[in-house]
């Protein structure tokens, strides 16, 4: 019997999540590791090679560290599950005229719950992945995600959709850990490759990292669908011609092949006429934004407004706010003005280190 009992690890062949479940292993969980196979590269449209967590090469790199500490590995494929979800969704919302957060949609629907299944069929009390974020129990029962130790790793944001009965049963093993740490342990191990593994901070089924190649081969007749529209300024007035609506997202500067004599931004997208409105920098900059699909974590309701800090994207610092629930929406009145709120982005509110929840900005 081992020391705390049988855990799943989520591996992706990866640096941080094998030092995770060597990291367990040693602490005297009995690990299994699991690799989930999500997407097909050439299915994607990828022309050069395949790299990345559903790589051939990442799952034998996986497979091996486990074989290596003489525990047992899987690999889960979840291909269909995903591509209906997470690149369905990626399309769609890009038709929509918004820029979506597939990594969200991944954690939330699909790899927790692909996890829990086999957790369960495996005899797994828990389950584990190389997230650089904490978590705790409360007093009141409620599982408190937070920061990770590593301010440049921290992926708390893209955790805020997972459930509280799913978090019940989630570890984070390397929350209390920077990056160069973790790359030591893996060198400390005698895992030289693994330490020196570069990331990768692409969407993982878009190749070389192009959408725009992505939703035409997505899409086959997306071009004679949407074809080209009109680029307007604020008041209506038509300056130029763009590719389509689906190839821009709130606050794109750069490749609108468009010279107005000073830095214009894209501020608004309207799919319904195939229309990219364009503005100054002040006309990019809000004061309040309204989020959807809520998830708290932290607490179950936020019925009457507190301080929070809101960030709108990954690598956003985050802006002091007020939020307050409304029905089933939050309304976020920033400190000061905010530039590039984009639609279908997440807004992900935090109490200190604490992850109060999170929602899509509208």
């Amino acid at each position: 019997m081992s020391k705390h009992g049988r855990i799943l690890v989520a591996m992706s062949g990866g640096v941080d999540s094998s030092v995770a479940a060597v990291m367990l292993h040693e602490q005297g969980y009995e690990v299994i590791g699991l690799t989930m196979k999500t997407w097909d590269y050439a299915a994607s449209g990828g022309s050069s090679k395949e790299t990345g967590c559903c790589s051939l090469d990442s799952i034998n790199d996986a497979r091996a560290l486990a074989v290596g500490y003489g525990f047992p590995h899987y690999i889960l494929d979840i291909r269909n599950e995903f591509g209906d979800f997470v690149i369905d969704n990626f399309v769609d919302e890009y038709l929509a005229g918004r820029t979506p957060n597939p990594c969200v949609l991944c954690n939330t629907h699909i790899k927790w719950e692909a996890l829990l299944k086999r957790a369960d069929k495996l005899d797994c009390e828990f389950i584990a992945t190389g997230h650089y974020a904490n978590i705790r129990e409360q007093d009141n029962g409620r599982y408190v995600i937070s920061k990770g130790k590593d301010e440049n790793k921290d992926q708390s944001y893209v955790l805020w959709g997972v459930s509280q009965q799913n978090l019940a049963r989630t570890k984070f093993p390397l929350g209390s850990f920077s990056k160069p740490e973790i790359r030591q342990m893996a060198v400390d191990m005698g895992q030289l490759e693994l330490a020196g593994k570069s990331e990768s901070y692409e969407i993982c089924f878009v190749p070389d990292n192009d959408y725009r190649a992505f939703l035409r081969h997505k899409v086959e007749d997306l071009d004679e669908r949407v074809g080209p529209g009109n680029f307007v300024l604020t008041d209506g007035t038509v300056i130029g011609k763009h590719l389509g609506y689906p190839y821009y997202t709130i606050g794109q500067r750069k490749g609108l092949g468009i010279a107005l004599g000073k830095p214009m931004f894209v501020t608004k997208i309207q799919p319904e006429n195939n229309t990219v409105v364009l503005g100054t920098i002040e006309e990019l900059e809000k004061k309040e934004a309204w989020v959807r699909n809520l998830n708290l974590v932290k607490y179950e309701s936020i019925k009457e407004p507190i301080e929070a800090v809101t960030k709108i994207r990954y690598k956003d610092a985050g802006t002091e706010s007020k939020i307050v629930q409304i029905g089933d929406h939050m309304k976020v009145s920033f400190d000061h003005m905010v530039s590039g709120i984009a639609p279908g982005q997440s807004a992900v509110f935090y109490e200190g280190s604490d992850l109060l929840g999170g929602g899509f900005l509208i």
